[in-house]
């Protein structure tokens, strides 16, 4: 009788932290909080469907060479395409409209505060749509969010000048919405596809969405009174907006879980509140600031891992 070898234990190794995935997720919300911020120049000049229209189209055919189905990754099925509808009618279609809408009748510090709830509607989606239970200090970080944009809605009031439009923050508020349901949907597409493909694609759907509208506002539209400084902003903010911001997020969502994910999203804000202040000259109120705060201890709140 032959005695039984010793099985060699496999080695135990610390955990692995996705430092590049952090670095892609952080560099994908700092972009967009800035083009956020910038494009209250944009829909100064541009009408906001044609605006869109201009971003989709640059970033097609930026983004050509991506559509393409890579060596090894599975043919589309039915519910693949159908996410990838939705990702693009609610991720950029919607969100473009509602935030460009918003962004043009309030100010980019609203716009900061208000999107500093993205993490709290996503824990709402998550219990909706994925059966996920809400923790009692990610419902307090809900709280902190609404009471947040509660108090930069309603500024004006007390004489702030830069709150926006009820109106305009309602519009806002439709765009968190809108991104986070983009969240929520992009890491189940992150299982079957790339994030070059994925980001072309959605990119695709919005250019068809869109498209009457943005053909029937350049119809009449004078491009020639376009300096060439804005057609230079309109290029950054196409490829970053549509390719270079997806591409990040995918790349980063792949192997983060979306509940870690989620406190990238803090970086949006300040990003964006740091545009209006340095480069749109945004007055940063005492009441502003209060509502900022409140906004991001809700981030905070609502994104903090739990002990395991």
């Amino acid at each position: 009788m032959i005695a039984a070898l010793p099985v060699p234990m496999t080695p135990v190794h610390p955990p692995h932290r996705p430092w590049l995935s952090y670095l892609c997720l952080a560099a994908s919300m700092s972009l967009v909080g800035s083009y956020v911020g910038m494009s209250k120049w944009l829909v100064a000049v541009f009408p906001v469907f044609l605006l869109a229209w201009l971003r989709f189209g640059i970033a097609a055919a930026a983004m050509l060479g991506w559509v393409g189905r890579g060596a090894g990754e599975a043919p589309l099925s039915g519910h693949d395409r159908r996410l990838l509808f939705l990702e693009s009618f609610l991720g950029n279609f919607l969100f473009s409209i509602c935030m460009l809408f918003g962004v043009a009748m309030s100010s980019a510090l609203a716009a900061g505060v208000i999107m500093a709830a993205i993490p709290a509607v996503v824990a709402v989606l998550s219990l909706a749509f994925l059966r996920e239970r809400i923790r009692l200090q990610v419902a307090l970080g809900i709280a902190c969010a609404v009471g947040g944009i509660a108090l930069v809605s309603f500024a004006r009031h007390n004489g702030t000048t830069d709150a926006g439009s009820l109106a305009g923050n309602l519009l806002l508020m439709g765009a968190v919405v809108c991104e986070a349901s983009y969240v929520v949907i992009g890491k189940r597409l992150t299982g079957n596809m790339s994030a070059k493909r994925i980001s072309a694609l959605v990119n695709l759907w919005g250019l068809l969405l869109v498209t009457p509208f943005g053909a029937w506002q350049a119809w009449h539209y004078d491009f020639g009174a376009v300096s060439p400084a804005l057609w230079g902003l309109l290029l950054f903010y196409s490829l970053a907006a549509s390719m270079v911001t997806v591409w990040l997020w995918m790349t980063g969502l792949r192997h983060v879980p979306a509940s870690s994910a989620g406190v990238f999203t803090v970086l949006l804000p300040v990003s964006a509140a740091a545009v209006g202040v340095l480069l749109l000259g945004e007055h940063f109120s005492t009441v502003q600031a209060a509502a900022y705060g409140l906004a991001l201890a809700g981030v905070v709140l609502a994104t903090w891992p739990a002990k395991p």
